[in-house]
């Protein structure tokens, strides 16, 4: 059974860094076109998509950005983090299959409120900056380890 556990306020040092990877699959972009209620053409429609800017269909960008706040949720601070304020800048579109990597970085610390800045760099397989931004959140003071909870199995029906 894989195991969530936090790093609280106190463990958490200037110029500490984390990871989290995740592939885009026609499944990620389906579900979250649906539960985001985004049905931009350009993620959905393949004709639609091969005459835009991109000739293809893309990811959503907040699909990037949900990586973003999975990284603070499950590996650093993890469990019990409270965010506050997210700021994304979109470098290039990301493409079904390809390979993300979030990185955060601890930057900043106020003691008052136990709140981190944390500097999020998201690059694809190419080691190509998709995504860049802070994030600020309040950390956990006390430790937390918990199971890692077992999502429901989805599918999506044609309609």
């Amino acid at each position: 059974m894989e195991v969530l556990e936090n790093i609280t306020y106190d463990e958490i040092n200037i110029g500490d860094n984390c990871h989290y990877s995740k592939t885009l699959t026609e499944f990620d972009l389906l579900l979250f076109a649906a539960v985001s209620g985004d049905v931009n053409p350009v993620h959905l429609d393949e004709k639609f998509a091969s005459e835009s800017i991109f000739k293809e269909r893309i990811a959503h960008g907040m699909w990037s950005g949900s990586l973003v706040s999975a990284t603070l949720a499950t590996v650093m601070p993890g469990p019990g983090t409270i965010y506050l304020n997210q700021s994304l800048k979109f470098h290039r579109p990301v493409k079904l299959g390809d390979t993300l990597l979030v990185t955060l970085c601890a930057k900043h610390k106020k003691d008052e409120k136990k709140i981190v800045t944390f500097s999020c760099d998201v690059k694809n397989q190419y080691d190509k900056l998709v995504l860049s931004g802070e994030a600020q959140v309040i950390a956990p003071t006390k430790k937390i380890s918990l199971p890692r909870p077992t999502l429901p199995k989805l599918q999506i029906s044609p309609m």
